[in-house]
């Protein structure tokens, strides 16, 4: 008995210690950080000071892949085929957790993704062009339901949160708008600035058009008014009883080692601290929005269950 006791030490000892070795030598390459959105856009360029910072605390690259399109759940799939190892993260938007419900798919969001930390969250709202005859939410309400079906709002994709967000918008409003999906905030800025469509629902991606005069705000949708479009009002102020902020952090593939998690959210959570991401973010007027990976991971669980009452409300789940 002692001598299978000495045994059992000794293998608890060895596994113990090369945890800790790999744990001290990962990353020993670069790693892939997948962006489920195009070039230029917010989400692009905030998640890649983050990536610049976590390359400075790892000591290996992080290198930034965009991977836009299919309402941002690209790189998520991804991480279904890829080896966990820690060399291939992703970032999981909203939309991710409402998969199952509107596609079939062969994976699980909650239990095939290893949720590392979660970093920050969207501010959106309702833009127009400064020239449209649309001064006001009175007036975009009052247009769409004179003209049913045919006032275009554009978004930064089919099932994204912006889309779903102003549909359950309408359908409070008794209102029926034409939406029109682009695959990111660079784009759609490009649509509604060229006049392909009358209005866009998005992240304050739109920022730096509304600064230059391009664009007007109607709405956001935060709990409380933007300080950088102080003269927008919140949906709840319009009497909407809505909150959209769309958390989004960084995910592994399912079975990563714990030791290698734990170092990968030590190493991002010290790049959210950093002044240049925080700087980035406030262009945008977003924070940093930290979760564990035990609380990102429980968010997971909480959000895939809210995201179907969601979908069946609107009556957007796939066909059985």
């Amino acid at each position: 008995m002692r001598r299978r006791h000495l045994i059992q030490l000794a293998a608890a000892s060895f596994a113990i210690s090369s945890l800790g070795a790999r744990a001290q030598t990962f990353p020993a390459k670069p790693i892939k950080l997948i962006i489920a959105f195009p070039a230029g856009g917010p989400t692009d360029i905030t998640m890649r000071s983050l990536a610049d910072n976590a390359s400075k605390v790892l000591g290996q690259p992080v290198i930034v892949e965009n991977k836009p399109g299919a309402g941002g759940s690209l790189p998520a799939q991804q991480l279904q085929t890829s080896p966990a190892d820690g060399y291939t993260l992703a970032q999981i938007p909203l939309g991710v957790f409402r998969l199952p419900y509107t596609t079939k798919i062969n994976w699980d969001p909650v239990k095939d993704i290893s949720y590392v930390l979660n970093v920050t969250g969207y501010a959106f709202g309702i833009v127009v062009p400064t020239d449209s005859p649309i001064k006001s939410w009175s007036d975009f309400v009052a247009y769409a339901k004179a003209n049913p079906g045919k006032l275009s709002y554009g978004s930064t994709g089919t099932l994204t949160s912006p889309h779903l967000t102003t549909e359950l918008i309408a359908q409070r409003l008794g209102i029926q708008l034409n939406h029109i999906p682009y695959k990111g905030s660079a784009e759609l800025a490009q649509a509604i600035v060229g006049g392909h469509v009358m209005s866009a629902a998005d992240s304050t991606g739109f920022a730096p058009l509304v600064e230059s005069g391009k664009l007007r705000v109607l709405n956001t949708w935060g709990e409380q008014r933007l300080a950088k479009f102080p003269d927008a009002p919140t949906l709840k102020e319009l009497g909407i009883d809505i909150v959209q902020n769309s958390p989004f952090g960084i995910g592994a593939p399912r079975g990563t080692p714990p030791d290698v998690v734990r170092r990968l959210h030590d190493a991002f959570k010290k790049a959210m601290e950093e002044p240049s991401y925080v700087q980035a973010l406030a262009r945008y007027d977003m924070l940093p929005m930290y979760m564990s990976s035990a609380g990102y991971t429980k968010f997971a669980q909480d959000t895939f269950a809210t995201e179907k009452a969601l979908v069946e409300k609107l009556g957007l789940g796939k066909a059985q």
